[in-house]
């Protein structure tokens, strides 16, 4: 049995992975553990009540656990109801890797897909700032989700949401004359490199520390920064003025962590179509488990918006 099979007041049986782990208080004082669990089709929440220290201490993101339970809704939304769970043995399948949702397109595909956007950025400045901060990226950045959750949480997350942005930012280039594809390339190559410090990886994704005080922004334009100096460049200087500026204005509102605006065209290039291609595929996973005719659960990312999957023309 998988997740993704998992229905209303069905029987469930199978391995997972513990993808997140929350200890709570209950309303009569009591301790339980806030669970998500996660295989490669998709995650599933539950509650372990009156939990003990030492489930609280074994039961930790990034382990595997067979667990038997129920199915059933809460507030719309499908959760599990336990009633065992125990660690996975060593003789069961329990490398936490078998667990984890990857990107439809392999590894290699998306470094195809990028190597044209990089050899198009002539600027030597910002070829400079983008190898060094890729090469110090590596492989890491091919293997990392773009966020804990919703869109792009899976293994290469960050790698296919950089590509589809970047496809998009060729597409609205070709569109509207004066765009410096140089720096908006740049930009978009680097917006979301801070995540690799951010988040601790692509399995049983965590916020870090340095994640939690300092967010992937200012991560990314530290390091940037840090380029400059390593490569004999001014951090100041006017052309990576306007690349910090594109990486610290992505997000678009201040509110949302962006300690500036859109202030450049380019700028607000970055940040409208980072913006869109979360959104589509936030509805593209929330209508992947909604049957013809009926809404998705409300999704929190989209102003708590419901939607709608509509039945097929015979």
């Amino acid at each position: 049995m998988q997740i993704k099979s998992i229905e209303n007041n069905q029987g469930v049986e199978l391995f997972a992975l513990i993808q997140d782990a929350q200890v709570r208080t209950a309303r009569n004082g009591s301790q339980y553990l806030s669970l998500t669990f996660s295989d490669p089709t998709g995650t599933i929440g539950a509650n372990l009540w009156d939990a003990t220290a030492d489930q609280i201490a074994d039961f930790l993101p990034g382990r595997v656990v067979y667990l038997t339970g129920q199915g059933s809704s809460y507030q719309d939304k499908l959760q599990l109801t336990l009633q065992t769970l125990r660690l996975a043995t060593a003789e069961e399948p329990s490398d936490p890797s078998l667990y984890v949702a990857r990107v439809a397109i392999s590894e290699e595909e998306l470094k195809s897909g990028l190597r044209p956007f990089f050899a198009a950025i002539q600027t030597p400045v910002y070829r400079t700032i983008v190898s060094s901060l890729l090469g110090t990226a590596g492989e890491r950045f091919f293997t990392y989700p773009a966020a804990k959750q919703n869109h792009h949480a899976l293994v290469g997350g960050l790698a296919w949401h950089t590509l589809s942005i970047l496809r998009l930012a060729q597409s609205v280039s070709q569109l509207y004359a004066g765009i410096n594809t140089d720096l908006l390339y740049a930009g978009i190559l680097l917006h979301d490199c801070g995540k690799l410090v951010e988040l601790s990886g692509p399995v049983a994704t965590q916020y870090t520390t340095a994640g939690n005080l300092l967010g992937h922004i200012s991560i990314v334009d530290g390091e940037i920064v840090q380029a400059c100096l390593a490569n004999q460049l001014d951090p100041n200087d006017d052309q990576v003025v306007l690349l910090r500026h594109l990486i610290l204005a992505h997000h678009g509102r201040l509110e949302y962590g962006s300690p500036v605006k859109p202030q450049l065209l380019e700028a607000q290039i970055l940040h409208q179509l980072d913006d869109l291609d979360a959104s589509i595929v936030e509805v593209q996973q929330a209508l992947a488990e909604v049957q013809p005719g009926e809404f998705s659960p409300r999704i929190f990312a989209l102003d708590n918006r419901k939607f709608y999957q509509p039945t097929q023309p015979e």
